[in-house]
């Protein structure tokens, strides 16, 4: 007997499922907090250099502030004063004749607007002017350690399960993200936040594996669409709590709370008993089977789940041969697919991390912008949902990225004046660049056979990480020329979204079994078919990772 029909037989879409998708929509909701949490701790509000003298009044007492401020400060193309420089030496009455209008740094430090935010990173350590990209560099950082954290959770969820790792991943981010508020130096920010983003890979790697071990074929681009709608209501969230919150200690903290209602939920949910089997450990499988078909109500017969019936599938299942991710490339079609699907995965990372991380610039409010970013992701997944059948894998993931490059490459032509046109141009880029990410994890899994799926997912994720990791630097470069980082972000979309023709169609195509299968492409058949009984040899209980499964 097959696993997914031992499923059928205890309930493959009911009680019980409901169940562990609801406790799992918990770290969903979780994850975008701190994902995106850097638009607002690492925001820079207005500044201009401190005047010393002025602020301790004694400088030029006879004249009011605002005056000094613009005889002392330089100003900047736009007629607002200058945030980086000041004029030396200092113009006071009276004038002599040989003052030049020289400028220098900020001697003193800097003086912060305080309107729209108490504090942030930018605020506590003076990270701007020329410390600028310090402060940048901290969303790499973070996206560093999610990088890391994908290679190491994703071994060691393997190895020890993933219901004992979504543990270690909600006490590492609850311990990591609370030490982060309290940093009492940048050095230690930046440390503490490389290790969240660590913790919280953890947290994305399980929740995918467990969404879909416990669902059948029927139902999990059903079930991995509404866990992913959670990670857009978690960024809607977001908006709402950084306005409300606009001290960048307390907003760590209250994003990280949550992790302990997730710690709570943890004790109810069940361990992959596909992962059990695989692994060896019949009797804890045949545990949270029982449990399975009981919540669910279903009278099976005892000997469906019994010892001996699980122990024969157990031992097929180990029989198998032993993959590792030199496999990816030991061949020729599999070395095309893996070195396209990293240039492709880099692309959607890049992408879609360069378009969340820009919420200024539009003239709208950076909380509302944010909101609306995190709402157009809503139909951009449902929409998915559905186009995905119809046009197919292949050009959903290619036009998807294409149209994305478009929309930033025509940002950049629409006059800054034009400030509602570049907004909605903008969240139409973001919609389609979530709809590219939704469609690479499908994608992806149909295209690795299932002895090396879960080896395919994991290094493409390594890469996709890399390019989130990227963006953030990448906006720096506006410096040299404001249209550098939508040019190289709208490049780099469509130039990946061409890749992607490079891949085979992979709608109505039975899932391939082993590498021979996609070497030779014997698994290109109706999925209506039952696949020969020779196909079946090695059947493997890899899940397959399907759309919306996370960021």
């Amino acid at each position: 007997m097959r696993f997914d029909e031992l499923l059928q037989e205890v309930g493959a879409f009911s009680r019980f499922q409901c169940m562990v998708i609801l406790i799992l929509c918990i770290p969903r909701v979780i994850m975008p907090f701190h994902f995106l949490l850097h638009n607002f701790i690492s925001a820079v509000p207005p500044h201009h250099c401190a005047l010393s003298r002025l602020h301790n009044g004694s400088l030029a007492p006879e004249l009011p502030e605002a005056q000094v401020l613009l005889l002392q400060i330089p100003r900047e193309h736009d007629g607002s004063l200058s945030s980086c420089t000041v004029f030396t030496p200092l113009q006071l009455p009276p004038f002599s004749g040989n003052i030049t209008n020289t400028t220098i740094p900020c001697p003193h430090g800097w003086v912060y607007n305080h309107s729209q935010f108490l504090s942030t990173t930018a605020t506590q350590w003076d990270l701007v002017c020329e410390n600028k990209k310090l402060n940048q560099a901290l969303a790499t950082y973070f996206f560093i350690g999610v990088t890391l954290g994908a290679v190491i959770f994703g071994y060691l969820s393997d190895k020890f399960g993933r219901k004992p790792m979504l543990l270690v991943s909600f006490v590492a981010s609850t311990v990591f993200g609370t030490v982060s508020a309290f940093s009492v130096s940048y050095v230690m920010f930046a440390v503490t936040r490389t290790l969240s983003g660590m913790a919280l890979t953890g947290m994305s790697l399980c929740t995918i594996a467990l969404s879909v071990e416990w669902i059948d074929i029927k139902h999990r681009n059903f079930t991995s669409t509404i866990i992913g709608l959670f990670w857009s209501f978690g960024s809607m969230l977001l908006a709402l709590l950084a306005y409300l919150i606009q001290d960048w200690r307390q907003l760590m903290l209250a994003v990280t709370s949550p992790c302990l209602i997730a710690i709570i939920t943890w004790w109810w949910l069940p361990e992959s008993a596909r992962w059990l089997l695989a692994n060896g450990k019949v009797e804890s499988a045949k545990q949270y089977l029982a449990q399975c078909a009981k919540m669910n109500r279903r009278q099976a017969s005892s000997s469906k789940i019994s010892t001996e019936a699980l122990t024969k599938i157990s031992i097929s299942e180990n029989a198998n041969q032993k993959y590792s991710y030199l496999d990816l490339v030991r061949t020729p079609k599999m070395k095309r697919i893996t070195v396209s699907l990293g240039i492709v995965w880099f692309g959607v990372a890049f992408t879609y991390y360069g378009i969340s991380l820009k919420i200024t610039g539009f003239g709208m409010d950076m909380y509302l912008t944010h909101f609306i970013y995190a709402a157009i992701e809503v139909p951009a997944k449902v929409g998915t949902y559905f186009v995905l059948d119809r046009i197919g894998r292949r050009n959903s993931q290619a036009w998807s990225l294409i149209i994305t490059g478009i929309l930033i490459g025509v940002n950049t032509a629409i006059p800054t004046t034009q400030r509602l046109v570049r907004t909605l141009v903008a969240v139409l880029g973001k919609g389609f660049s979530e709809a590219a990410f939704t469609t690479a994890f499908l994608y992806t899994a149909e295209l690795y056979p299932t002895v090396l799926r879960q080896c395919g997912l994991g290094y493409t994720s390594f890469v996709g990480r890399l390019g989130g990791s990227l963006a953030p630097m990448i906006m720096l470069l506006e410096d040299l020329w404001l249209l550098t980082p939508p040019l190289i972000f709208a490049g780099t979309a469509v130039f990946c979204g061409c890749i992607v023709f490079l891949l085979s169609e992979t709608q109505d195509v039975r899932l391939p079994e082993t590498v021979v299968d996609v070497e030779e492409g014997r698994h290109k058949r109706d999925l209506e078919r039952e696949p020969p009984a020779e196909d079946l040899n090695g059947i493997s209980l890899i899940p397959v990772a399907t759309n919306g499964a996370g960021h």
